[in-house]
């Protein structure tokens, strides 16, 4: 797996690695559990389309050791990825650690020739949706699952290759 350090700060380093990684399967607990403390009876909905298949680009971000943030992507077609599973542990937010989980994928998919990164996030997620509006992520059609759930927010952007 390949090691990266980011640049946004010297206090956490990031991980390339995979959805058997038991970090992340921790992560993912705590993640679904924010989640249904801010959509309550929605995650009904939700849930079903918040499974993640194996998946081999995950990345963790590690504070002295500890994993305090993820996010991942999957093949949408043979530009497009979808980013996933984004999540920062609360008492870690505002250091910069999730904007560091968003260019470490952005750039894994870049490398891998992806052109365009799609996601999808709930109406409710205000910090989520200021940090993609922040990475010039613009609202699009809502495609697959999300089409028909009226909180759901999907965005897109072109990835830039090389920077």
């Amino acid at each position: 797996m390949k090691k990266t350090n980011a640049a946004f700060s010297n206090s956490f380093k990031l991980k390339r690695t995979n959805s058997n990684n038991p970090d992340f399967k921790s992560l993912i607990v705590l993640l679904d559990q924010d989640l249904h403390k801010i959509n309550g009876e929605l995650m009904l909905i939700y849930s079903p389309h918040n499974i993640i298949e194996p998946i081999e680009t995950v990345v963790i971000a590690y504070m002295d050791d500890t994993p305090v943030g993820c996010g991942c992507f999957k093949k949408l077609d043979a530009n497009t990825t979808e980013i996933k599973r984004m999540f920062v542990t609360e008492n870690q937010r505002g250091k910069g650690i999730a904007s560091a989980i968003l260019t470490e994928l952005e750039l894994w998919a870049a490398e891998i020739g992806y052109t365009h990164s799609v996601l999808e996030t709930g109406k409710r997620h205000h910090e989520a949706l200021n940090l993609y509006n922040r990475f010039g992520y613009a609202a699009i059609e809502k495609y697959g699952p999300y089409v028909a759930i009226e909180e759901s927010i999907c965005m897109g952007k072109r990835l830039v290759i090389g920077g």
